[in-house]
């Protein structure tokens, strides 16, 4: 946790209950997933359900770096010097995260 995290509203804490509710469907899509290999389903079945899985943390993702952007980095950019620029690289660096997953 940073240090400024103990006070800091997260850009996502609006929408929080949301989150954690499609969280919750993945979890249990994954569940699905592991169920689907005991009982010996169909691979391409069970690749159509990893997909639809991956596709929903995917969707996550991005709402959380949309949140991000429009919260913790024009927050940081409005005080700007290196605290502008340390968000800005750490948003940089978590967006090529997902770009290469």
């Amino acid at each position: 946790m940073h240090a400024s995290e103990a006070t800091h509203t997260h850009g996502y804490s609006d929408a929080k209950d949301d989150y954690l509710k499609r969280l919750r469907r993945i979890e249990g899509q994954v569940r699905g997933l592991q169920r689907m290999i005991e009982e010996d389903k169909y691979c391409i079945d069970i690749l159509t359900q990893v997909s639809a899985a991956k596709s929903a943390l995917e969707s996550v993702a991005l709402g959380l770096l949309q949140e991000h952007l429009a919260h913790c980095v024009s927050e940081a950019m409005a005080q700007g010097g290196e605290v502008a620029d340390a968000k800005l690289r750490e948003a940089s660096a978590a967006i090529a995260r997902l770009v290469r997953s």
